[in-house]
């Protein structure tokens, strides 16, 4: 009987061996778990079963794997639902403004620097202005008569002289009068929200002519 069971022993041992080797990372699952129980069940020795309540305390070890397991995909589950709970929950900031939380534009020295600006209000008249670093003016574009809406703007990089400016970081604020005669204020950085696109886990809004990283949106009202 002690040769048998060792020779059960070496068998039980080769089963273990046969699961590592097809499990290289070494992660093992209920299932791996209860094929363990089982060898060790079926290989023990006659003369010396296996005590009822280690098989009972493993069995309960077994059964917690399982529920945790289960907890665990349930998670995973309802995490993937909430992001796409989220994700979708974005197509109500449509027709609002997303604040890009800056006015600045980066300009090279004889470039021309192409930017938008929203107008939340009609247009009688207006300018845009450019500052340097310090806030003095460097150059006013006119913003003419127009609809409200985004506008597209290009800066030649010249002062109000006609002098290239230097490569720096400008802000563009702008300054008009709408249809009742009321001073308005607007700024680059700041435009309404048309549409709202998904690209795998994440999500971008159109603002002007551009699709923006919803991360990169600082405020939205």
């Amino acid at each position: 009987m002690a040769i048998d069971a060792t020779t059960g022993s070496t068998s039980a041992l080769t089963a273990a061996t046969t699961t590592s080797t097809e499990n290289p990372n070494g992660v093992l699952g209920k299932d791996d778990f209860m094929q363990l129980l089982l060898t060790e069940l079926q290989y023990q020795d006659p003369t010396e079963p296996t005590d009822t309540e280690t098989i009972l305390t493993q069995t309960s070890q077994l059964a917690s794997l399982e529920s945790a397991d289960n907890t665990n995909a349930a998670l995973e589950k309802l995490t993937a639902s909430l992001g796409s709970s989220q994700q979708f929950s974005t197509i109500s900031a449509i027709g609002k403004t997303a604040d890009l939380g800056s006015d600045a534009i980066a300009h090279d020295k004889d470039t021309e620097t192409t930017f938008e600006v929203y107008f939340p209000n009609d247009v009688e008249q207006g300018v845009v202005s450019i500052t340097d670093a310090n806030g003095q003016t460097v150059k006013t574009l006119d913003v003419g008569t127009n609809p409200a809406g985004v506008y597209q703007f290009t800066w030649d990089g010249t002062d109000s002289s006609g002098n290239q400016v230097d490569s720096a970081i400008y802000h563009v604020n702008a300054e008009y009068t709408d249809a009742n005669g009321d001073t308005q204020q607007t700024r680059l950085g700041a435009y309404p929200i048309e549409s709202v696109r998904f690209d795998g886990d994440n999500t971008y809004l159109k603002v002007g002519s551009n699709y923006v990283s919803l991360e990169n949106i600082v405020e939205v009202y």
